[in-house]
């Protein structure tokens, strides 16, 4: 197995050296020596006046729809902006003042994941201001070649759903940054410095990379997988495993039998998955210390599971079986 080299370890010393320069990065913006991207452009000799820090922060420690605020980083000794506080957009203003803007962030390859909203105004305000925007390519961790769920309706645009593309769209991060670019005509001069050794038909593990959770509820690659789906979950009032070992993995509610859905469910006879039944009780988010019954979904088969069409299924079920109890968010 040949190991893909990432946009990040092909960014040359001459581009970053004696440049004024915004980072959009997290914790897990490495190499694979795991040199961080702050460090990286700062031994070239770039000037790094402020880092842009997406949902969770730059250490990915706030929760899911926690608000982060800015402030000034001591150990890196730079200036955070935080995009998941009061502003979702890099500041044309502060755009201006410098050279160009680096894009970093591991995706998972999944519509409502919001780094590539993200990337999305980093795009435009970039465009906006002038300057260009380099995006250091990743691989989709999920492949891309399959394609999954609908594409998104104008009319329910939002933070968690910013563009017209599938719910699994298969394009990594720079892919995607010219998607916005050219299709969406959001313009501006965005430069991709591309992976090295990658194919669309490769999963994470064939990467050859460490995998770095790039949020608290992804802790493993194949979380990404079940993902896919069961984030469907957090519109409703099951668990989705937020606040377990095995976020995403496992659904359920205090009302439900593990065993009969666990049954139920696999008499669907859905390709590549199994569910097993389990009881858990989560140490935060939905039914907090309470135990819950549901299913765990073991992946047979990653190319044929498809887990977006695999919980529609299961919302399906567990309302014909639960009518009473299953309901939407409102």
């Amino acid at each position: 197995m040949n190991k893909v080299v990432l946009g990040i370890e092909r960014l040359e010393e001459s581009i970053i050296r004696n440049a004024s320069i915004g980072l959009v990065c997290n914790h897990a913006s490495y190499n694979s020596e795991f040199c961080h991207l702050i460090e990286v452009v700062r031994k070239y000799g770039g000037d790094i006046r402020v880092v842009f820090s997406p949902e969770h922060g730059l250490y990915g420690v706030s929760y899911a729809g926690e608000k982060v605020s800015s402030y000034y980083d001591k150990d890196f000794n730079v200036d955070v902006y935080s995009l998941y506080g009061e502003s979702k957009a890099p500041p044309t203003d502060l755009l201006r003042s410098l050279d160009f803007l680096i894009y970093d962030l591991q995706d998972v390859g999944v519509r409502w994941y919001t780094y590539i909203s993200t990337l999305y105004y980093s795009v435009s305000s970039s465009s906006k201001a002038g300057i260009p925007l380099i995006v250091l390519d990743r691989p989709n961790p999920i492949n891309g070649v399959i394609i999954e769920g609908p594409i998104l309706e104008e009319r329910f645009r939002s933070f968690v759903g910013i563009a017209p593309i599938p719910v699994r769209y298969g394009l990594t991060v720079g892919e995607l940054a010219k998607y916005y670019s050219s299709v969406l005509g959001l313009g501006g001069d965005v430069r991709v410095i591309q992976l090295e050794g990658w194919k669309r038909s490769l999963w994470y593990d064939d990467t050859g990379l460490d995998w770095i959770p790039p949020s608290p509820n992804i802790p493993t690659w194949e979380t990404a997988i079940v993902y896919t789906g069961t984030c469907l979950l957090e519109g409703t009032n099951l668990s989705e495993g937020r606040g377990t070992t095995v976020p995403f993995f496992i659904l359920g509610a205090p009302w439900i039998n593990a065993k009969r859905l666990s049954r139920e469910l696999n008499k669907l006879k859905l390709l590549g998955v199994f569910f097993r039944l389990v009881y858990f009780r989560p140490y935060y988010s939905k039914y907090s210390g309470e135990v819950c019954g549901g299913v765990y979904i073991h992946i047979l088969d990653r190319e044929k599971f498809r887990p977006f069409t695999t919980i529609v299924y299961a919302l399906k079920k567990i309302k014909e079986i639960y009518p009473r109890d299953f309901s939407w968010k409102k």
